[in-house]
This record gives C-alpha cells, sequence and structure tokens, in this order.
C-alpha cells in the first residue's frame, strides 16, 4: 500500500499491538474468537492444504484455522510488521509450528496464481485502500472453485438496532478504545473506517464483480458482523 491512508493505518496498528486482542474482547463482548471460529469452519471440511490468512494481526484467525483444520499449513500475513510479531510470540507460546508469518500487502501479493488452498480474514476489508484490487488478489492466488472467507463488521438493517449500534460504535468505543489503548485517534477511525464500507448484500455483489462465484453470506452479532465466502 503506497498511499497516505495506507501508510495511516499501517502506523496505527502498530501504536495499538499492546492491547489490541483486549480492545477486541472488550468490543465484541468476548464473542470475536468464536466468530473467528465460524469463520474458519467455512474453509470445509477436511482442509489439509495450504491456507493464506490474511491481515491476520496477532494470529487469531491463523490459530482457529489450524485449531479446526490440523492437517493445514498458513501462511499468516499483515501489512504491520510490530502487530505480527506479537503473532510470532503468541505462536511460540503455543508450540505452533505449521504457521509462516509473513509481512505483506494484500493489494499486491508476494505470491503466484494459484498458490493456495483458501483464504481467510477477519477485518480486513474496511482497511483496504483499494476494496476491488484487494477483492481480485485474493481471488488472484486462491486454486480455483477453493473457498474465500472474509469476516468484516457491517451495518445491522433493523432499525432499532441500528440506532442503538450507531451510538455504541460511533460514541462509546471510541472512548473505550481510548482509555484502554491510551490511542483515541486509532478509535476514532475504527467507526469512520465503516461509515463507506459497502453493506453486506452490496459487498456480495462486489465479490461477484471480481469474479467469485457462489458468494453467499451469514450475518452475526445481531446483524454486526458478516462473514462473506466466495470460491475463487
Amino acid at each position: 500500500m503506497s498511499s497516505e491512508r495506507a501508510k495511516q493505518i499501517q502506523q496505527m496498528f502498530a501504536r495499538i499491538t499492546r492491547r489490541y486482542d483486549l480492545m477486541n474482547r472488550v468490543m465484541t463482548g468476548g464473542r470475536d474468537q468464536a466468530w473467528r471460529r465460524r469463520t474458519a469452519a467455512q474453509l470445509g471440511q477436511a482442509v489439509d492444504g495450504l491456507i493464506l490468512d490474511l491481515a491476520t494481526g496477532t494470529g487469531d484467525l491463523a490459530f482457529a484455522v489450524r485449531q479446526l483444520h490440523p492437517r493445514a499449513r498458513v501462511v499468516a500475513m499483515d501489512f504491520s510488521a510490530p502487530i505480527l510479531r506479537e503473532g510470532v510470540r503468541k505462536a511460540q507460546a503455543r508450540r505452533e509450528g505449521a504457521i509462516a508469518w509473513a509481512v505483506g500487502d494484500a493489494l499486491a501479493l508476494p505470491f503466484p496464481d494459484a498458490t493456495f488452498d483458501g483464504c481467510t480474514n477477519a477485518f480486513l476489508l474496511r482497511n483496504a485502500v483499494d476494496l476491488m484490487r484487494c477483492l481480485r488478489e485474493m481471488r488472484r492466488v486462491v486454486k480455483p472453485g477453493r473457498p474465500i472467507v472474509c469476516m468484516e463488521i457491517t451495518h445491522p438493517q433493523t432499525p432499532i438496532f441500528k440506532q442503538l449500534f450507531t451510538i455504541y460504535f460511533y460514541r462509546l468505543v471510541p472512548l473505550i478504545g481510548g482509555i484502554i489503548t491510551g490511542d483515541l485517534q486509532a478509535y476514532r477511525y475504527l467507526p469512520d473506517s465503516l461509515t463507506h464500507f459497502p453493506p453486506a448484500e452490496r459487498l456480495k455483489q462486489m465479490m461477484e464483480t471480481a469474479g467469485y462465484r457462489n458468494v453467499r453470506y451469514h450475518l452475526l452479532g445481531l446483524g454486526t458482523m458478516a462473514i462473506h465466502v466466495g470460491e475463487a
């Protein structure tokens, strides 16, 4: 990512690395780990190939993939080196040796076409400077017919809950994040990143435009979280 916005996002994640996992638990009421397991499960049955986990952060989704699919090997990639180092530290503590860690850009993946047997990501798409390019890059490096699974915050559609979520996400989350991490600016960015992000149905259409097949999605967390699945 070469734009100024991308650099700012990269620096932001580096700043919040120390409290990143804690803040994820607080924001989601402790549900984010269960959602990651749901995401990993969408890879299908008996996965024994090579899986790419993009925007891996501290590695929680990569660990979920390995837990549910112990024969899989995972390449865990993030464009923030400091947050990736925390993932490496966690892997060492778990004695998890089937995950390879790499710094890389989701808009220019350093892999040949059709390298992977599947791809997962959590909280990547909102941060992509060019969403369509990101979608196409993931599809390019995955073998035809194999799954690409994306977990992302989405816009709840129920009118009353939508209002409550707006108050929580746009007012309380930045305040809580600022207290926990000491970085109010970083958690002001979080709700701003959702404002112009497409709703779940529109994201499904964008994936289809990018060439994905059999695209579907599941809503979780009272419609605040979506898991999209498509085939390369």
